[in-house]
């Protein structure tokens, strides 16, 4: 049995049975077995868009082996009784959870939200009846804020090819589809996700893990450098080693550690609104057609060096998605985007943000401390402006030319639009830098003036970064890990689980 890999270009709408032909007739071959190892779209020219397929062909027809094994994370087994903690049920948090939990470990995940059933019942209500749920919302719960995304699997982190591998074989072991294995952009949508993460918990647990809901994390005790006790709603634990996955929004957590002494510095972050279009302009945009067999929704990812000072760029573009009330605290206002699987919505959204460090947004040089405070109080002045969740929002033309009719207009955003000047709600050095950005976004993609924006986009990034190793290891402990979105080094769902997983492997090797 040989192997040899081959690749094709095939319309957007191909069959099986055309990729076999295909195979067949370039190999010469008639009994054989393959597997995809890419799929991209090429939609350079858009009188010629095709899929880009590379295929893994075997058959005892073909002479000698092509094949390439991929890497694979090999975790080591240490038959250990200490007990781990870890704090956080996102991405980061689980991944590292399981990865200690395979290697022998006594773990116990605690989560601040409820499961991931009772979580998506306490969002249907707040986008229902605007009632607000503190445990449960876009960013708390169980699979943390990625549960209630466009679930999107692509990552620019480099190294951690192993690692990514482990995490998207994973989540095919926990039903994702199999096409998260080679597609070039893959996405899970979060009806998929709601699911997964339902399923890899079990998993967790079948081995002995201990899951905690509604624990929330209140304290740590340290005694020389290391963490000896956590102290949570539910009681104290004991603990060997902490690893903590705490993501973008939990302000509260962030403050306890630092008045803990574990160091954060202020860092370089983003902030804008939430870009609207239907998605017709979209696909029309990038296609040159409302429609394209084969193909869900166009997407896009567009970047401006703006003023020179302040680069602008679209992030977390949902094609055929919603923009949702991802507010983490009450009486504070922010978006977010979300799609399922299928992105067969009617609208496109991605947030356009600029960058800008904390210091120039407060005029002075601030704390870690100081700058969430800052960011907190924008996003409660986006809730008094509105007096509740709906958005604040205006069209693109608007925002570019500073004045406004303060029409409403159709939106995917469940808790209705509030008309406001948003180039008066947003910080100065942003609105101008999200201004040129524009300009460019529109030169870039034909029809783009003819979308909206909306209410308050804060979780790009963190302002804040633990001072840390690789490893995730604090500064100064011996114990005492922060990792994924919350540390300041990741941002998504593969490198953010990849950071976490990075930990506890590190933990596993010192054992």
């Amino acid at each position: 049995m040989g192997t040899k890999s081959v690749s094709f270009k095939l319309p957007t709408n191909y069959s099986p049975e055309l990729l076999q032909g295909q195979i067949a007739k370039t190999l010469r071959i008639k009994n054989f077995s393959y597997e995809l190892e890419t799929k991209s779209l090429d939609a350079r020219n858009k009188s010629n868009i095709h899929w880009l397929v590379k295929a893994v062909v075997s058959s005892p027809e073909i002479k000698g082996d092509e094949q390439v094994e991929k890497e694979k994370l090999e975790i080591p087994y240490r038959k250990s009784n200490k007990k781990i903690v870890v704090v956080g049920s996102g991405p980061a948090g689980f991944f590292n959870a399981f990865v200690l939990q395979k290697a022998g470990f006594d773990v116990t995940l605690i989560e601040r939200g409820s499961d991931v059933t009772t979580r998506g019942k306490a969002i249907s209500n707040f986008e229902r009846t605007g009632t607000f749920n503190a445990q449960n919302n876009y960013a708390f719960g169980e699979g943390g804020a990625g549960t209630f995304s466009d679930g999107k699997l692509t990552s620019r982190s480099k190294r951690i090819s192993k690692e990514k591998q482990f995490i998207l074989s994973s989540y095919v072991e926990a039903g994702a589809p199999e096409e998260i294995l080679y597609m070039t952009h893959p996405h899970l949508g979060t009806d998929n996700l709601r699911k997964i993460v339902q399923n890899l918990r079990e998993s967790f647990e079948s081995l002995g893990g201990r899951f905690l809901f509604e624990t929330m994390l209140e304290d740590v005790v340290i005694t020389n450098s290391n963490v000896k006790e956590v102290i949570t709603s539910k009681g104290n634990f004991p603990a060997d080693a902490l690893f903590i996955a705490p993501g973008h929004s939990a302000f509260e957590t962030y403050k306890m550690l630092i008045r803990r002494g574990i160091p954060f510095r202020t860092k370089n972050f983003a902030i804008g609104s939430r870009m609207e279009h239907t998605q017709e302009i979209i696909n029309r945009a990038q296609w040159g057609k409302p429609q394209l067999p084969g193909v869900k929704a166009a997407e896009y990812r567009l970047t401006s060096q703006a003023d020179g000072k302040h680069s602008v760029f679209s992030f977390c573009m949902c094609p055929g998605g919603m923009v949702v009330p991802a507010a983490a605290y009450e009486n504070t206002n922010i978006v977010n985007g979300m799609s399922y699987y299928r992105r067969n919505g009617n609208f496109a959204n991605a947030a356009c943000v600029a960058a800008i460090h904390p210091d120039e947004l407060a005029g002075k040089t601030v704390s870690p401390i100081e700058a969430l405070d800052n960011l907190q109080k924008l996003e409660e002045s986006f809730y008094q402006y509105a007096n509740g969740y709906a958005a604040p929002a205006c069209s693109i033309n608007d925002f570019l030319k500073q004045k406004g009719k303060g029409s409403q207009f159709e939106t995917s955003y469940p808790l209705g639009l509030k008309p406001a000047p948003l180039w008066d709600l947003l910080p100065r050095p942003i609105v101008e830098s999200m201004q040129v950005g524009l300009q460019d976004f529109i030169r870039k993609m034909r029809g783009f003036e003819n979308g909206n924006l909306l209410g308050f986009e804060s979780k790009t990034s963190s302002p804040v970064q633990v001072i840390r190793d690789q490893s995730g290891l604090c500064e100064g402990f011996e114990n005492i890990y922060i990792v994924g979105e919350g540390s300041g080094y990741a941002g998504g769902i593969i490198s953010s689980a990849a950071d976490g997983i990075k930990a506890a492997m590190h933990f596993i090797e010192q054992a």
